[in-house]
């Protein structure tokens, strides 16, 4: 997946083994990226992923998508470092 994969709630629920629910609550607490597609509204896969990280690793999740993708840009740099 690329960091702008836009997929369905059921699916990234089942990506994330995650509730939908959950999802959805995300979806308003944290403002995740969201667009529609042809009258159905599909989610950003790598805003939501990011979003599973930081609350699995116990870190704050930053307020915002933009605050988001530097988070993950930081994460990819420090495991492009590493290896």
């Amino acid at each position: 997946m690329t960091a702008f994969d836009r997929i369905p709630l059921p699916e990234a629920a089942e990506l994330l083994r995650r509730s939908e629910s959950t999802l959805r609550v995300w979806g308003t607490r944290y403002k995740a990226r969201r667009v529609k597609v042809l009258g159905r509204v599909h989610w950003d896969y790598a805003d939501l992923a990011t979003i599973d990280g930081c609350i699995r690793r116990g870190e704050p999740v930053p307020a915002t998508p933009e605050e988001r993708d530097r988070v993950r840009e930081g994460l990819r740099t420090r495991w492009e470092d590493a290896a």
